[in-house]
């Protein structure tokens, strides 16, 4: 069944098998080329922590983060923040992974983003849900509750494309 499947994905060019070596099945395609991503920051994924201002993550990058083209895909202006808390540990993000954002000021409703919270001077990363006339930022952990805000306090700053994780 598996052969017959893989045969199928081979034919449509989806995949390609290496006989000379075991198991060799490469997606073509993938692989090849490195982005660069700056690394601008921390997010908070718990309580919102503070930060200067809502552009405080256009400065200049702390490092950059080298990462597979494929992640990025066709994302305009992709940045990466260090993820400081367990909010979104249910959505696989943990604290110290790496959280690719592209830049936006709208998302659908459940997209996880980075929102800064205007009037306390804060940012979180959070899933996103406007209700009326305030929003729910909901935690991905059942142990904590989501935080509710006028709609005019928030201000989405970029929404998660990707997560990294340091291993070891």
């Amino acid at each position: 069944m598996a052969d017959y499947n893989l045969r199928i994905l081979e034919r449509e060019s989806q995949l390609r098998r290496r006989p000379d070596i075991s198991r060799g099945i490469e997606m073509p395609g993938r692989g090849k080329g490195v982005s660069r991503v700056p690394l601008l920051g921390v997010i908070a994924a718990g309580a919102p922590i503070p930060v200067p201002d809502s552009d405080a993550w256009q400065s200049t990058p702390l490092e950059t983060v080298e990462v597979p083209a494929e992640m990025v895909g066709r994302a305009q202006g992709v940045y990466a923040l260090w993820v400081k808390g367990t909010s979104m540990i249910d959505a696989l993000v943990d604290d110290g992974d790496i959280v690719l954002l592209e830049p936006a000021r709208i998302v659908k409703n459940g997209e996880m983003a980075a929102v800064w919270l205007k009037s306390e001077k804060e940012a979180t990363l959070k899933r996103f849900y406007q209700e009326k006339r305030r929003v729910r930022l909901q935690p991905a952990n059942s142990t904590l509750s989501p935080i509710l805000v006028s709609s005019q306090n928030v201000e989405v700053q970029g929404k998660v494309v990707g997560v990294l994780r340091r291993v070891g």
